[in-house]
């Protein structure tokens, strides 16, 4: 299967959902579906496992976790400091503060990427800037993070490195508590770092 059919097996059905969301949803809408395709492209809305949960051990509190599973699947298991706003509810005026801003920013999560991107590209829709998608979802947090691969002794230092931190990582926020799901997804490839908004300097003073 050559790479243009592969390409357009992924965003002729992002287009299609796009296209699908009701009108009550999109109203507001000030980022189009060609903007939001261009960024999906890029992987600029993805933010990896690891950079979520070295910000977790920081205790940033420039990161808002967000899990827009169903609120049954969240009761069972969740991330640590993760807020539940269902996917269903997410553009709810109730949640409006939370994405209606930019002082933080908020990491989306599912259980893979699909639910969590479908969640982001809503949010897009509307204008509001300030959101990320957790990268493979919980399958992949549970892979990396909570059940990390011990590499061969002979791996590259940096590989070895990045096990170290993730193993301490995960005994830090819980490792072993859950198992990966049998489903496992693939191992996405690396994707930036989103930079936070830059607060503003307060006006005055010396």
């Amino acid at each position: 299967m050559n790479m243009r059919i592969k390409l357009a097996m992924v965003f002729i059905p992002l287009g299609l959902f796009i296209a699908a969301v009701p009108e009550s949803k999109t109203k507001a809408v000030k980022s189009g579906p060609d903007k939001i395709l261009s960024e999906v492209r890029t992987n600029s809305h993805l933010i990896t496992t690891d950079a979520v949960a070295d910000m977790l051990i920081q205790k940033d509190p420039g990161m808002v976790l967000i899990d827009v599973r169903s609120k049954g699947e969240f009761d069972a298991y969740h991330i640590p400091g993760a807020v539940n706003i269902p996917i269903d509810n997410i553009l709810a005026d109730e949640w409006a503060g939370y994405f209606d801003q930019l002082a933080k920013m908020n990491v989306l999560y599912s259980n893979g990427n699909s639910k969590a991107t479908e969640a982001w590209m809503l949010l897009r829709q509307k204008g509001y800037k300030s959101n990320y998608v957790m990268q493979g979802g919980m399958n992949y947090w549970a892979e990396t993070i909570m059940n990390p691969e011990k590499p061969a002794s002979t791996s590259p230092d940096d590989e070895i490195a990045r096990y170290n931190f993730r193993k301490a990582a995960g005994g830090v926020l819980g490792g072993g508590a859950i198992a990966p799901a049998d489903n496992k997804v693939p191992a996405p490839a690396p994707a930036p770092v989103p930079r936070r908004p830059k607060k503003k300097r307060a006006a005055g003073g010396c």
